[in-house]
């Protein structure tokens, strides 16, 4: 039996939360770009819960930027998908299944574009979202007029246009557009791109008014980790469990954040909120970045080498090492929680920390060190270095977890060999790609100089870190007895102590 409107009345009750009455007379009040896990995960999800609880009461019209892929799975199983929720939650495992029914249908913007437009034309569309990746939100020379235009940008204002037109440029009809690809202050990018195409287009003056004035571009932060369709085997199982099959399937963590920066009038647009309080409508999202930046990938950042170089291949076996994880717990809550670069309560962020420490032992989500390796050098220098400078001020003391995180970091971006313009290093006789552009400049300096010499170039480098990491006190003695330890001894001996300097 294959998920579909007509197969829900013969799904056993109990293994699945199913479709509620009603649902599918409900008006479609969402266009949504993109058909990836993440929206199933996040918004989608959302705006399901909110029509289960009598709240948006609306559905989504999604448009695929390709042809083929998910496309027929959809139109096969009338937009319905299972999302299997496994994780923990204040320590306490949490698992559910879930038949989303938000989306209403989806369309081609290669094939149907035309049936796109004429959503332009429906009074009660009021949202556009998207996650069309991080390079969607780029300015491209595109022809508005095209069917479709190319880009997501192009996409996007020919369908205000469309609106505008529809509506003779009335007040009522501007639209709340919430992207979530994961670049910063992704709104209001996304609105300079199709305020820019406008006047490349040469459109007039009072359709840019119209677009100025009365649609809302909102920049917003999306937090969930949705590994998406599981393997055949874990697959056949979840289906067996169920009692249908369902291609499009889609596994998600527990834990879900949608912060979207806005006002009161953007709030009562998007009352699906009201539903779930994992979005959160503020003026200011920065908090958010800030404890997803710092506590969260800082922290994955500055543990990757120590746990990859302890033999250890994924967060959640790190997680199950009480050596690793009490670094990474220390490390995340006695230094970086203490020092984020932005005026939040301390309770704040040690609320956040012990959240993601569930997310980290997650036994549901496979995450690999050596995946949270690639561009290293930019992510510490994005994620840590502020936090490292506010430390030493504050505290005038060596973080002594950051200054073995980065030791750790050091050591394994010690190339052995260059092969095809990648870089290798060597753990316990493997090779190990080193995914990083920098990496030609550290197998130079590892290959040409001794290791102190090598570490005080390494950290000095201002082209690397925006400032000299040498010049904090005693951080560059610290992160040099690291470095010679770990070659010595090996890393998972120094994380236990046994080395002679930590004893």
């Amino acid at each position: 039996m294959t998920l579909s409107k007509f197969t829900l009345k013969n799904i056993q009750p109990g293994k699945v939360e199913n479709v509620p009455a009603g649902i599918f007379e409900l008006p479609e009040k969402v266009l949504q770009f993109g058909t990836g896990v993440l929206l199933r995960g996040l918004p989608d999800y959302f705006i399901d819960k909110a029509n289960r609880q009598g709240i948006f009461n609306g559905r989504i019209v999604v448009v695929k930027s390709t042809s083929g892929g998910d496309g027929a799975a959809f139109e096969k199983q009338d937009g319905l998908y299972t999302l299997c929720i496994r994780g923990l939650e204040d320590g306490k495992a949490v698992s559910s299944n879930i038949i989303c029914s938000a989306i209403s249908r989806v369309l081609s913007a290669k094939e149907e574009w035309g049936a796109v437009l004429k959503c332009a034309h429906n009074p009660d569309m009021q949202i556009i979202i998207s996650n069309t990746t991080e390079v969607g939100i780029e300015l491209v020379q595109d022809d508005i007029l095209h069917h479709p235009p190319v880009s997501y940008p192009g996409k996007l204002l020919a369908f205000l246009y469309e609106r505008y037109k529809a509506f003779a440029g009335s007040h009522q009809c501007g639209m709340v557009i919430v992207p979530t690809e994961l670049i910063s202050d992704n709104g209001k990018k996304l609105e300079a791109i199709v305020l820019e195409l406008a006047h490349l287009n040469g459109l007039e003056e009072n359709f840019i008014e119209w677009l100025e004035k009365h649609n809302h571009f909102c920049n917003s932060l999306v937090d969930r980790i949705v590994p998406g369709k599981p393997d055949a085997a874990a697959k056949k199982i979840l289906e067996e469990e169920l009692g249908y099959t369902d291609d499009l399937i889609t596994m998600s963590e527990v834990y879900s954040l949608w912060a979207i920066e806005g006002n009161d009038a953007i709030a009562s647009v998007l009352s699906f909120a009201a539903a779930d309080k994992g979005v959160v409508i503020t003026p200011d999202i920065h908090v958010f970045k800030e404890l997803k930046l710092r506590l969260l990938n800082g922290t994955h950042s500055l543990s990757c080498a120590v746990a990859f170089l302890s033999g250890i291949v994924s967060v959640k076996e790190a997680m199950d090492n009480a050596v690793i994880s009490n670094f990474v717990k220390d490390l995340m809550t006695k230094e970086i929680a203490k020092a984020i670069p932005y005026e939040l309560p301390e309770k704040d962020a040690q609320d956040f920390a012990g959240k993601v420490l569930d997310r980290f032992r997650n036994p549901s989500i496979e995450h690999h060190w050596i995946n949270i390796s690639l561009n290293y050098t930019s992510k510490l220098e994005m994620r840590i270095v502020q936090v490292l400078l506010r430390y030493a001020e504050l505290y005038k003391a060596v973080p002594e977890n950051m200054a073995l995180g980065f030791a750790a970091y050091l050591v394994f971006m010690k190339a052995v060999k260059e092969e095809n313009n990648v870089y290798y290093g060597n753990f316990n006789g493997a090779d190990y790609p080193i995914k990083d552009p920098k990496g030609g400049y550290f197998y130079e300096q590892w290959k040409n100089h001794p290791v102190q010499q090598a570490v005080k170039n390494m950290l000095s480098n201002s082209s690397l870190w925006n400032t000299d990491l040498s010049a904090i006190p005693g951080f560059a003695e610290k992160v040099t007895e690291n470095v010679e330890d770990i070659l010595q001894y090996g890393m998972m001996d120094v994380m236990k102590g046994a080395v002679p300097s930590l004893k």
